[in-house]
């Protein structure tokens, strides 16, 4: 069949097995092209379909040469209907590891499930003994505890006021002005419930009494702080208080893993295009604005940029992790610049529909998130006919 984006809202309900086969083979090439990283040789990636998680598990095996077990919830494909990209992410992935004789099996399920983990447990302990890094990547708007069996929903809400500010609609351009109502106690809680550090820690605690932790293992997982100007929606609401939640867990998981010399650090990692950043007010202008700037000072970095980065000028250098002083590491250096900031403050100031075109990158926005979905990716020919039923070669039943 013939595969194109079909979008309702900031959804794209299409994915192109081409266009992400080409997206992942482009991040591969990437990671090649800065040379071997003296990192991790046995990885368990928590979220590996897409964005970060799919990036550090190329970065990882690829980057480092290291076996990889991708854990992700993906919808396959069918002759008759598209799968969803992170499947045909994690089908190229398997595919692309296999050729260069790297060790990628992969499990499709729900992570946050007893089921799913022990099942990876399961795989670890048969085929790898034990592993070195732990990247934990999920991002789900819903989580059912396995221990309560409650299913928690998180919501996008400033806290203990109304928020209005400007955002852009970037399919059409259009800049609008956007309120969004304050939260109750409620919504914090199932907003930590699903995003916070629960699920991480719950997984690092199996890990280390199956005794699947090699000495001195480190776990990650992935943050976001960003501007004053999202403070309100974002950072000081309840997505937030989840943060904080994630944040805190660190230090917890560290003094599990103390015995082992492990440690669990936070990355907090620069704004870029993913489904769910699209769905959040404000953030899709505030992007495009930053992708303006940053890409005219050379600074520019998507997924796997980021995570290049990380593992080699951060994590695996042969020194100590550096870090803040809340304890993260910081990835998003170049996006808090404070030249960078304020250059973005001076254009939110004059950012309309009509002046968008010239002072920001919506082009560039739009474009990633095609990217996403595996559209408007350069050399694959969209006219010709495709098999949307691809497999997951590494894929454990």
């Amino acid at each position: 069949m013939i595969i194109e984006p079909r979008m309702r809202g900031f959804i794209c309900l299409t994915a192109h097995p081409q266009g992400c086969e080409q997206n992942v083979i482009n991040q591969i090439n990437y990671v090649k092209s800065k040379g071997a990283i003296d990192g991790p040789k046995k990885v368990l990636v928590i979220g590996a379909s897409t964005g970060f998680g799919l990036a550090s598990r190329i970065t990882s095996a690829f980057g480092s040469g290291a076996s990889t077990i991708g854990v992700f919830f993906e919808k396959p494909g069918s002759e008759k209907r598209p799968a969803s990209p992170g499947w045909y992410n994690s089908a190229a992935f398997d595919k692309l590891a296999a050729e260069e004789g790297l060790y990628a099996k992969s499990i499709n399920g729900d992570a946050f499930s007893n089921e799913i983990k022990e099942k990876t447990l399961n795989l670890i302990k048969e085929d790898l003994g034990q592993v070195d890094l732990v990247i934990y990547s999920l991002a789900s708007p819903v989580r059912t505890n396995p221990k309560t069996g409650i299913t928690h929903k998180s919501v996008l809400k400033p806290i203990g006021q109304n928020f209005t500010n400007k955002t852009v609609d970037f399919h059409t351009g259009n800049v609008s002005e956007v309120s969004i109502d304050p939260c109750n106690q409620e919504d914090i809680d199932n907003t930590v419930a699903v995003m916070g550090g629960e699920d991480w820690a719950m997984w690092m605690e199996a890990l280390k009494e199956a005794d699947l932790l090699a000495p001195n293992a480190q776990t990650v997982a992935y943050s976001y702080i960003g501007p004053k100007l999202t403070e309100p929606v974002y950072r000081k609401g309840t997505i937030g208080k989840a943060k904080d939640h994630l944040e805190a867990t660190a230090f917890e998981i560290t003094d599990m893993l103390s015995n082992i010399g492990g440690k669990a650090y936070v990355s907090v990692n620069k704004a870029l295009v993913t489904q769910a950043s699209s769905a959040i007010p404000v953030i899709p202008l505030y992007i495009s604005l930053l992708y303006k700037v940053m890409k005219a000072e050379g600074l520019h970095e998507g997924c796997i940029e980021q995570i290049q980065r990380l593992f080699a000028e951060r994590m695996y250098t042969g020194k100590e992790v550096p870090t803040d002083e809340a304890g993260r590491i910081r990835i998003d250096d170049l996006e808090m610049r404070e030249d960078v900031q304020a250059k973005v403050d001076q254009l939110w100031k004059v950012a309309t529909t009509e002046s968008l075109p010239e002072i920001g990158d919506l082009k560039g926005y739009s474009d990633d998130f095609h990217n996403l979905f595996g559209f408007k990716v350069d050399g694959v020919d969209y006219t010709q006919e495709v098999n949307p039923d691809i497999k997951v070669s590494g894929l454990v039943d």
